[in-house]
This record gives C-alpha cells, sequence and structure tokens, in this order.
C-alpha cells in the first residue's frame, strides 16, 4: 500500500494516499459487488444507497473522492444523472462512471467528460474501462497493471 508518514511529536501517523471512489446503488447486491470490483482496483469506498445520501457523503469527503460510480434510477429526489451532473458543478476534480441496465444515457444526461457503462458488468469490463478512461495520475496503482 502506498503511504505516507509524518511525524507528530514522537508518534508516527501513516496516512494513505489509496483513493476514494463513491459507489451508488439502490441495489444492496449490486452495491456491494461493485464495491468489492471497486476495492479489488485500489480503492476505498464510500458507498450510498440513492443520490440523496451520495450528496451527503460528497458533500464531507468531497477531498479525498475522486471517482463516482452511480447507478441511474434510484428511489430519493435525484437520479444518477442528476448526481452526475451535481458532483461535475461542484466538485469537477471527481471522475464520474454512469452504469445502467435499463437506460441509456440521451444527450445532454451526462457531464460531457462522464462515461457510461452498461450493466450488468463483471469485475474484467469494470477494470479494464477505468484503465482505459481514468486520467493516469487518478488510476490505483492495480489498475495501471490492468492495462
Amino acid at each position: 500500500m502506498d503511504t505516507r508518514r509524518f511525524a507528530i511529536g514522537c508518534d508516527l501517523m501513516t496516512t494513505s494516499t489509496v483513493p476514494f471512489a463513491l459507489v451508488v446503488d439502490d441495489d444492496p447486491m449490486i452495491l456491494m459487488d461493485t464495491t468489492a470490483i471497486l476495492e479489488d482496483a485500489g480503492f476505498r469506498v464510500h458507498e450510498a444507497m440513492d443520490g440523496d445520501e451520495a450528496k451527503g457523503v460528497l458533500a464531507v469527503h468531497w477531498e479525498s473522492i475522486i471517482l463516482l460510480f452511480s447507478d441511474v434510477d434510484m428511489p430519493g429526489s435525484i437520479n444518477g444523472f442528476e448526481l452526475a451532473r451535481h458532483a461535475d458543478c461542484n466538485w469537477p476534480h471527481i471522475e464520474i462512471v454512469i452504469a445502467s441496465g435499463h437506460v441509456l444515457p440521451a444527450d445532454g444526461d451526462m457531464p460531457q467528460r462522464a462515461t457510461f457503462i452498461s450493466k450488468p458488468f463483471n469485475k474484467h469490463m469494470v477494470h479494464q474501462h477505468l484503465a482505459h478512461t481514468l486520467p493516469d495520475e487518478k488510476k490505483p496503482e492495480p489498475l495501471e497493471k490492468a492495462v
């Protein structure tokens, strides 16, 4: 694991530089599977069950999150497309991947730099998608090796 060490008094504090992703899906099984896929890709993961919860996670953890991976159709006041636009407007450093098995994005649904992946997906598909779409400086070490 990539870490930085800081001396604080007589103690050493270790701060991980492993990036965070936020996974948003209202289906607990898909949320769990996607979290495992992103952890395997080298991310630490925050989870949210809908767009409203995700907005709260983003508001608190925006500085450490570099990837938003969200479903489209979810309960609550905003869907995945709206969440993506909200994140892009407020935190443009966050990369965005939208996933759906029911809805294809139309022009204007997603921010210009967001990407889309169809469900169902598997670990290999997600890793390849991220390896080809994330900027090199935002790829965790396991993804750098996936290309």
